[in-house]
């Protein structure tokens, strides 16, 4: 599943789903990369 997140103010992040963390981040997968951050919206 494709999901989008914010990574500071002005950075928006979409790739692959990969699971949440406790803080109510999430954490997407962007090639080899993976990314954490706040989720926008749905």
């Amino acid at each position: 599943m494709i999901r989008t997140i914010s990574v500071g103010s002005y950075i928006s992040i979409q790739g692959l789903f990969e699971g949440s963390t406790t803080g109510g981040n999430i954490l997407v997968r962007v090639g080899s990369r993976t990314y954490e951050g706040k989720p926008i919206g749905r």
